[in-house]
């Protein structure tokens, strides 16, 4: 796999659940949750760049490599449209993102730093997604052709909910010549909200389209654990952004106030999650985090 090598060395910082942070502790309005329209807007931009300053931070006091990831979670021809975005504009604002994440780097001072162009569903993060692999390539095309035309690292795509939309993501970044991981949110079960589970769903693409690295995002290490067998498939798991809630992902839909969650239980089963996978490596947050409780997930 093209990018087996890029993520190697002592552990990767990333960061943490972007939009709800800037929601509820920034005050900042989101239309649709999207955040990618922040990087085209003056004091958007400087707040995502003080964003970003603050895992640099962690990274730096951890001794780790800091992977920066484009707040573009919004940024695909569905979602765009609702906000006003035609094909010339989104590509606009997906270059735009990988240009601030790399001038954030760049002003870390950070030996190892890396970007990521985030790729997100083309529904609903929650809910499961299409069956049809080639579907979802053709889909998010434009967006990796975007990142690659600004010079991204890496492709991430997150909060996927069914194993054919991850194996279309990780066809449109071979296409672009990119390295791509894919990270599958589960629920409360530790099954994806299609009903698969995480180790059919990785084999599945190992098979049919195989990533450089899988990953877990946008649930509790405590809804994760129940998935985990201590089979081999483990190994393949790299990325993990936990969220700070114990609650599931419909009563997270319901929410009108942030749960920023126990730190303590966070960190603490977080810390179990990773004795049972040595192979993650590249850790984060996800909704309900913040730059303390990734902190707290790196013991700072």
């Amino acid at each position: 796999m093209a990018g087996s090598d890029l993520l190697a060395g002592s552990g990767w910082v990333t960061d943490g659940g972007l939009e709800t942070d800037l929601i509820f502790n920034h005050g900042v309005d989101l239309p649709e949750f999207a955040s990618f329209p922040l990087v085209e807007d003056a004091d958007g931009a400087a707040l995502l760049r003080r964003y970003y300053a603050d895992y640099a931070a962690i990274a730096g006091g951890a001794g780790a490599g800091l992977l920066l990831e484009t707040p573009t979670w919004r940024a695909n021809p569905d979602w765009g449209k609702v906000l006003g975005y035609d094909v010339g504009g989104l590509d606009r604002a997906n270059r735009a993102a990988v240009d601030l994440a790399r001038a954030a780097a760049t002003a870390s001072g950070l030996d190892r730093s890396l970007i990521s162009g985030v790729v997100g569903p083309r529904g609903d993060g929650y809910l499961a997604g299409g069956e049809d692999p080639d579907e979802a390539a053709e889909y998010h095309a434009a967006q990796v052709r975007s990142f690659a035309a600004a010079g991204t690292d890496l492709i991430h795509a997150m909060t996927m909910t069914g194993p054919a939309e991850g194996i279309g993501v990780v066809r449109a970044a071979r296409d672009s010549g990119l390295p791509v991981a894919v990270s599958f949110t589960v629920e409360t079960d530790g099954l994806l909200p299609d009903g698969s589970t995480l180790e059919a769903t990785l084999n599945r693409l190992e098979n049919e389209a195989p990533a450089d690295w899988y990953g877990v995002n946008c649930a509790h290490p405590t809804h994760v654990l129940p998935a985990l067998d201590g089979g081999a498939w483990q190994e393949l798991l790299q990325f993990f952004r936990p969220n700070a809630s114990t609650m599931s992902h419909a009563e997270l839909d319901e929410m009108e106030v942030l749960d920023a969650g126990d730190l303590g239980v966070l960190a603490s089963s977080a810390n179990t999650l990773r004795t049972q996978v040595p192979s993650v490596t590249v850790l984060g947050g996800c909704c309900g985090t913040d730059s303390r409780h990734v902190a707290a997930l790196w013991g700072a």
